[in-house]
Order: C-alpha cells, then sequence, then structure tokens
C-alpha cells in the first residue's frame, strides 16, 4: 500500500537525538539486540521510547483532555 506524498510528508521523521550510554548499557543493549535479532538498534530504541512515553499517557488520561479535544500537542504551542 503506498502512502500519499502529504501523509508521507507527516511522518518524515527529521529530528536527531542522541542517546549516550556507559558501557554496561550498551554492552548489555548489543547483548540483547543479538539475542533477540533486532535488525535496527534505532528503529527498537525509538518503538521502546514511544511505547513508554504512550503508556504513561495512557495511564493520566484524563489529564491529556480538555473541553473534548486532545491537548498533548497543543499544549506544547501555549507553552512557547
Amino acid at each position: 500500500m503506498r502512502r500519499g506524498p502529504l501523509t508521507e510528508e507527516k511522518i518524515k521523521r527529521t529530528t536527531t537525538l542522541t542517546l549516550r550510554l556507559n558501557e554496561r548499557e550498551a554492552k548489555a543493549l548489543s547483548i540483547y539486540c543479538k539475542r533477540y535479532r533486532v535488525r535496527s538498534k534505532s528503529d527498537f530504541m525509538r518503538r521502546t521510547i514511544m511505547q513508554a512515553i504512550v503508556v504513561r499517557f495512557d495511564a493520566e488520561h484524563p489529564s491529556l483532555w480538555e473541553q473534548g479535544e486532545l491537548t498533548l500537542f497543543t499544549h506544547e504551542a501555549k507553552n512557547n
């Protein structure tokens, strides 16, 4: 299934983040990736981080809604 150019533009990853690990953390990540055949550490970390965020937001569900509208991203705009 092909996505339209507008949809692809909305999900295009353009922001770079840097993650620093100590030697033991990096070794544990490498062992995990080899053991469970993780092909892309970047994809694995992105999915793991986003899963933690979604779970936390889901747990705090009532605080994300204001007057029936999702305020998760509009809150950021108000503070800037």
